[in-house]
């Protein structure tokens, strides 16, 4: 019979090495993978307030081509984000409670902070990623039918923006990982209740879908 305490232990020193691989990777994409013109650009990409028109551009699109069924997935996508940035923000990262990598006294002088002043919040897991993953989740799987492969571009999108608090200086890589497959799995589902019970969505005119 296996000894709980060898048990404990040995998940310990496995966490504990996995932690480790996590600030080493970090700090390879925070000061080793860098230059100036990602050093300008990522702080600001990473910024929600950069993706407005981009949202804005969405709703007239949705209205454009869904009618009055736009209010719906407008509506939907709204509950969608508001799910993955509570359970990010309120929930997980209150129970783990990890520091932020730039509030890390062991990382003091080893990494960059790339921002003005870094969260007090914590940081596991990274709701940048979750909110983001969730987001182009439920639009690729709502919107499929018309954006065809072209949605998969939502996802180079959302990871281009995780990867970015990385390299900003206020995420591990694990944060990014794990909020990136929790918000993946609420935009499923909050996606998939919304094709049951509303969709799927059709074009409202008799447009070629973009992934003909």
């Amino acid at each position: 019979m296996i000894n709980h305490l060898f048990l404990e232990s040995f998940f310990q020193r496995l966490l504990q090495t996995l932690l480790d691989w996590d600030s080493w990777l970090f700090l390879k994409i925070n000061t080793v993978f860098t230059n100036p013109w990602l050093d300008k650009i990522f702080p600001l990409w990473r910024d929600s307030e950069l993706w407005v028109p981009f949202y804005l551009f969405l709703i007239v699109w949705a209205f454009v081509n869904f009618g009055k069924k736009a209010w719906s997935w407008i509506l939907f996508a709204i509950i969608n984000v508001t799910l993955t940035d509570q359970v990010s923000s309120s929930l997980i990262k209150n129970w783990f409670a990890r520091v932020r990598p730039c509030n890390e006294e062991l990382l003091y002088g080893k990494m960059r902070l790339l921002l003005e002043h870094c969260s007090g919040g914590f940081s596991f897991t990274s709701s940048h990623a979750t909110n983001h993953f969730g987001f182009a989740m439920f639009v690729f799987l709502t919107t499929k039918p018309m954006l065809g492969k072209w949605g998969k571009g939502l996802f180079l999108w959302a990871a281009s923006i995780s990867y970015g608090q990385i390299y900003v200086g206020v995420h591990y890589p694990i944060d990014i990982l794990f909020g990136a497959l929790l918000g993946i799995g609420i935009g499923t589902l909050t996606a998939g209740y919304y094709n049951r019970k509303i969709g799927p969505l059709t074009l409202l005119h008799n447009e070629t879908p973009l992934s003909s």
